[in-house]
This record gives C-alpha cells, sequence and structure tokens, in this order.
C-alpha cells in the first residue's frame, strides 16, 4: 500500500460538509452570485451515486469530438465541478453549452440555477452508496478511512461524511425540484436501459441525437468502457493521493454489491434508519436487479 498522506479533514460550510484542500471556503462563498446562462445543465449526485458516468455521458452528448482521439480532453474539462475552484479555468469563456457536475445541496446551489439552465438530479439507492463510498476512503490516500465496515456504516448513517446526509441531500432536492427545470434519474434505471436513459437527456436538455451518435454514446458509456478510459476513470488524479493496492476510482458499478457486504443486523439497522427517516418520502428505489 502507498504511504498514506495527510489527511483530509472535514469541514462544515452552511451545514454541510466539505473536503479541506478541495474546496474553497472564498469560492463557495461566490457560489450563491455565480452567473448561470439560459443553457446551462448541471448534473447533482450525491457522493458515489454515478457522477463520473453523467458526466461522461454528457460529455459525449455535447462534445465527443473533444473527449475522444488522441488529443482528447478530460471529461473535468468539458464538464467541471461547479463547487471546486480551478484556476484555468473561465467558466465565463466557455462555449454557450457550459456542462457543470456537483455534490451541492439544493440550498447552497447557485441561485440562478432556479431561474435559468436545467438540472438533472442521478440518485442511487443508499445501500450501494454506503458500500461504494467505503471503499472509495480506502482508495483516496487523504480521506481519512476506517478499519472496518462497520464503523464506516455509522458515519454514513449520520451523515459524517464528505456530502453530510444522503437523507438530507435526496429529500432536500427531491422536494424542492419545482424550484428548478428539473430531470429525477436514479443509477438502477442508467444500468437496467442506458439507451433509453440517454434519450430521456437527450430530450430534457434539447439535444437532437441521431441513432448512430447514440448508439456511440452507449457504447463508450458502459461501466466497463469507462473503468478502462483514462479520459473518463479519474486515474490521471495526482498518483500521491491514490492507494491503488486498495481498488480503483470505479470499482464495480453494479446494483446490489451491499449484499455482499452487510451483515444481517447491518442490514437490519439500517433498513430501521431508512424507514424513519424515509417515510413521508414518495419513491421507490431499486436495491437489486439481474445483471
Amino acid at each position: 500500500m502507498a504511504d498514506k498522506q495527510e489527511t483530509s479533514k472535514l469541514f462544515k460550510y452552511k451545514g454541510f460538509n466539505f473536503i479541506s484542500n478541495v474546496h474553497d471556503e472564498k469560492f463557495l462563498d461566490t457560489l450563491e452570485n455565480f452567473e448561470i446562462h439560459e443553457s446551462d445543465i448541471c448534473s447533482v449526485t450525491y457522493p458515489k451515486s454515478g457522477t463520473v458516468w453523467m458526466q461522461y455521458i454528457l460529455s459525449l452528448m455535447f462534445y465527443s469530438d473533444e473527449v475522444t482521439g488522441e488529443k482528447a480532453k478530460m471529461t473535468t474539462e468539458v464538464c467541471p465541478w461547479i463547487e471546486v475552484y480551478t484556476k484555468k479555468f473561465d467558466y465565463n469563456k466557455f462555449p454557450s453549452q457550459r456542462l457543470f457536475v456537483s455534490h451541492l445541496p439544493w440550498d447552497l446551489i447557485p441561485d440562478g440555477l432556479r431561474k435559468r439552465g436545467k438540472v438533472i438530479y442521478l440518485a442511487r439507492n443508499p445501500k450501494d452508496v454506503a458500500v461504494s463510498y467505503y471503499h472509495f476512503h480506502k482508495y483516496i490516500a487523504c480521506l481519512e478511512s476506517e478499519e472496518n465496515f462497520d464503523t464506516f456504516l455509522d458515519r454514513f448513517l449520520e451523515g459524517n461524511v464528505f456530502g453530510s446526509s444522503w437523507f438530507d441531500h435526496i429529500k432536500d432536492w427531491y422536494s424542492h425540484k419545482d424550484q428548478f427545470d428539473f430531470l429525477f434519474l436514479t443509477y438502477e434505471e442508467m444500468k437496467k436501459d442506458l439507451r433509453s436513459t440517454i434519450v430521456k437527456i437527450s430530450n430534457f436538455v434539447g439535444k437532437k441525437l441521431e441513432d448512430k451518435t447514440i448508439d456511440m454514446i452507449v457504447e463508450k458509456g458502459t461501466f466497463k468502457r469507462m473503468q478502462n478510459n483514462p479520459i473518463a476513470n479519474y486515474k490521471s488524479l495526482c498518483k500521491i493521493h491514490l492507494n491503488s493496492s486498495e481498488g480503483t476510482f470505479l470499482r464495480k458499478g453494479t446494483v446490489g454489491d451491499w449484499k455482499n457486504i452487510f451483515t444481517v443486523a447491518q442490514n437490519e439497522k439500517f433498513d430501521a434508519i431508512y424507514q424513519k427517516k424515509m417515510e413521508d418520502f414518495g419513491l421507490d428505489l431499486v436495491w437489486e436487479i439481474s445483471e
């Protein structure tokens, strides 16, 4: 295993957990008034819910020529994080069609998105999110990791992780969806029928696609293809921040992997908390599918 780097601590900003050395509080202060264009598209997720997947799908949909070929740009260059300050980006000099991804809660997203632009919210069942997040903490060297899944699961359920509470994130976004031009999708429906999901996204964003373009996006946008694509798989992150012996940024991409790690007791505990927190949330999530 690579030597652990200095652990990046979480810090709370307006009630939401961010990561030191990744997020800048002064930049976060500017987001409320971040200028949103009419054609902007922002994909929002809770961490480990298909963010990179959606980032690549949108990049292929709008900028396929720029993220393919020998001189391909990283997907983060054509579809950057709206809450992460990067010196080389001048968002106002981007092409008219700007793409963003974000983990922000609904109340910290730029206010202009309530008047202009479009929001795509991608949700994933929280049991798979918790398992993926646990392995992610082991892989990213600068993040504080737990010795076992049981203690990490407690942190996750309490919202003591980057992104805070999964329950609050999805409920708050969904309950305020009418304030935005909003499309709600799930990771599981993307896994079950990627083509139909791509068509749904293209219709929502007003991007007419030919069948051959849809075929291309489906082919390149499968998890296995992405996992081996340096443009999309985030392997270019600075190597000193990764424990490569602990896995990969894109690990399995399956639905129902939680069944391979949850104990009976952990599952019962999770279900009890889920039912209590989500009892008034009228949305059914998919916990496993045959792949």
